[in-house]
This record gives C-alpha cells, sequence and structure tokens, in this order.
C-alpha cells in the first residue's frame, strides 16, 4: 500500500516532540498548515545551502534535476503512481491553475464543480468563465454529494473538479464513483487532495483520475512551496499546458515544441528543488509513523472531542471520516479569538458557518480536553 510504515518506527508523539511550533499550544489547524518538524526544516535548509554554497565547484543545474528526480520518485511512491506521473508544483492551487490552463477551452464547454471547493477549486474556473465557459455547481448538503445530481450536471461537462476530502465538512467523498460516472460522460477528472496526504493512505491509480492536486503543509507537515500533482500518462498526451519552459519540452531550443511525456511538461523552469527535499523528510516521517496507525489515532481522537460536542452544534459526521472537524458557534470569528487567548488553536470557515478543527495522531488527548472545555461556553 502506498505510504506504508517503514522499518524504522516512529510514534506519533515522538514525531511531536520534533515539532518546535506545537510546544504547550493545543494546535488544532493542521487543515491549513501542518508546522514543520526540525527534521524537515533542516534538510530543506540544509539543501539550499549546498546547492548555493557549493555551485562554484559543482554544477547547480545537474544538483538540481537529480533532486527533482528524486522527489519525483518519493512522491509517486507515496501516492501510488509512476514517476513520468509526477510534476513538482508550489502548492495544490497551482497544480490545479496548471491544468485549467493546458486544456484548449471554448465557449460553451461546462466545468462542474460542488459547492464544497476551497477557493483553488473555484476560482480557476470563474477565470474561464470570460472565455464563455459555464461553470456548473452542483449542491451538496451536510458535506454528500448526490450521485444523480451530479450525473446530471456532468452528463455533457469537458471537466470536472472536487475534492477527496471536503474542507468544509471533513466528509470523504466516493471519489473513484464519482470518477467512473464522469467518465461515462467522457470529463476529465481533477480531484483536489490536499486534505489526504498525511492523515489517511491515499492511492491515485485506484481513484481513476486523470489528474490529482496535492501539497505537504498540512497533514504531512512538510513546507510551504512543496505542491505536486498527477497526471495520467494517457491524460497528460492530450494536454498543452500555456505555461511553458525549458523543463517543460524535449528540446528546448527546437522550431517546434514538443511537449515531455507524462507529467513533466507541467513543469516550467528554474525552481529550488528546497522545499521539495523538506517533503521527502517529511513523507519519510509519515512513513515511519505509519498512516494506519496515524488514522486509527485521529478517529480515537475526534471521537473523544465528538463526543464533547451536542448533535445540533455537530457539522460534521459525528462518525469517524477524517480529522476534520466543524462545529457551530454563534460568532465563528470571536470563538477563534478567545480560543487563542486560551492558547488553542483553531480557524472559523467561511461556509458552513462555524468553526473547524483540524485533529492530528501528533495531537493529544489532554488537548481535546481542553478544547472540548473551552468550547463548553458556546453550548
Amino acid at each position: 500500500m502506498a505510504g506504508s510504515e517503514s522499518d524504522d518506527g516512529m510514534t506519533p508523539r515522538e514525531l511531536r516532540s520534533d515539532v518546535p511550533a506545537l510546544g504547550e499550544a493545543a494546535y488544532f489547524n493542521f487543515g491549513a498548515h501542518g508546522p514543520s518538524s526540525e527534521a524537515v526544516v533542516e534538510a530543506a535548509s540544509d539543501y539550499l545551502a549546498d546547492h548555493e554554497f557549493g555551485s562554484g565547484t559543482t554544477d547547480p543545474y545537474e544538483h538540481a534535476f537529480g533532486t527533482y528526480e528524486t522527489v519525483r520518485e518519493r512522491v509517486a511512491d507515496f501516492v501510488g503512481a509512476e514517476p513520468n506521473e509526477i510534476a513538482l508544483t508550489e502548492s495544490t492551487t497551482d497544480g490545479i491553475t496548471r491544468i485549467a490552463g493546458a486544456i484548449d477551452w471554448e465557449p460553451g464547454d461546462v466545468v462542474v464543480r460542488t459547492d464544497l471547493e476551497h477557493p483553488a477549486g473555484v476560482l480557476p474556473w470563474k477565470r474561464l468563465e470570460r472565455e464563455g465557459v459555464e461553470v456548473r455547481v452542483v449542491e451538496t448538503e451536510t458535506g454528500r454529494i448526490d450521485r444523480e445530481a451530479y450525473a446530471e450536471a456532468v452528463a455533457d461537462a469537458r471537466l470536472v473538479c472536487f475534492s477527496a476530502i471536503t474542507w468544509t465538512h471533513g466528509t470523504r467523498l466516493p471519489v473513484a464513483d464519482l470518477v467512473d460516472i464522469a467518465d461515462e460522460a467522457g470529463a476529465f477528472t481533477l480531484v483536489d487532495a490536499v486534505q489526504s496526504p498525511g492523515q489517511v493512505a491515499m492511492d491515485v491509480s485506484a481513484w481513476g483520475a486523470d489528474a490529482v492536486a496535492a501539497a505537504g503543509h498540512k497533514w504531512l507537515l512538510g513546507p510551504w512551496g512543496a505542491g505536486f500533482l498527477y497526471v495520467d500518462r494517457e491524460a497528460a498526451a492530450e494536454l498543452a499546458p500555456r505555461a511553458v519552459g525549458y523543463r517543460s519540452v524535449e528540446d528546448p531550443d527546437a522550431e517546434e515544441i514538443a511537449f515531455k511525456p507524462g507529467a513533466k511538461r507541467f513543469e516550467v523552469g528554474t525552481t529550488t528543488p528546497a522545499a521539495h527535499a523538506g517533503l521527502v523528510e517529511a513523507l519519510d516521517a509519515i512513513d515511519a509513523v505509519g498512516l494506519e496507525t496515524i488514522e486509527d489515532r485521529i478517529a480515537s481522537l475526534t471521537d473523544r472531542f465528538k463526543e464533547g460536542v451536542p448533535d445540533d452544534r455537530l457539522l460534521s459526521p459525528r462518525e469517524y471520516e477524517s480529522g476534520l472537524v466543524t462545529v457551530d458557534v454563534e460568532d465563528p470569528e470571536a470563538t477563534v479569538d478567545r480560543l487563542a487567548d486560551e492558547g488553542i488553536v483553531i480557524r472559523s470557515l467561511p461556509h458552513p458557518d462555524g468553526v473547524r478543527a483540524s485533529v492530528h495522531a501528533v495531537s493529544t488527548e489532554a488537548e481535546i480536553d481542553r478544547l472540548v472545555d473551552a468550547l463548553a461556553a458556546e453550548w
């Protein structure tokens, strides 16, 4: 299984002890930003130092390109892909935007998304409306998608974009089933999977999507700037990115552009691999703990949290689906500020109107109890 446990075992508590930002804070915002460990930061900074300080005696391009390949192989192994199906990006938004810019859109083309998407899965399609593209929004209820409504919406769609785990409710959408429905309609499928790596096992090959965008700065506890994009080999052959550079093509000096095969065509030019060097360290740490261990602990901790939340206040499923738990409060912004004063970090959401706690395996039972006690004033 992708992302399985390595021989170098580590407990969630040991992983936490290497993350300085956690300290005494009860941190529950991993769905937005997962603070990195000292090992991750050292891997990124050491790479940058080696690359820059050694450039007088070694070829910095050869150094960088070798690292690109190493990272690509490591990410591919983690998500269940082949290395040539992985492009290194800055973020999930970056990956989605690159796909949006690689299709030759025509007026009247249809894009379908859900009403649960992060702005990363909203804004690229809004931009295309200027070119006459129709954007259809499938309405959902309590983080669930109606398959009949979805099937009707995608019947004549050119592209479908949805999240594997919703950032609004923490629900898991049936990715493979939604991909199958879109495939039958002949639509390109693009999955926003940023809430998946690091908290659940993911296998992009089993999902069957044409493209999957994600990043390492949330549940993987990796650095900002370490995004990655999976693109199916056959799907990639039909895509012509608008952003093009010497890393995108077979021969940058050729008279005609010939894109590299696979996902590499989505990489453009000179970028430092430092953040992705940190990502490799983060992936190794997650694998050392083991995704099964991580998910079991997240389930246990979220169950503990939900036990303290009344039914009429819980906006996420009571049964475990992910570490993202959203609850209803009277004034979300004020609640976030009040809890911050008590050393508890959560976030507010624009939709649904509530606050969200992101519970990771590195969280503790004592922190969960602090959170429940702090929110008790809202009930």
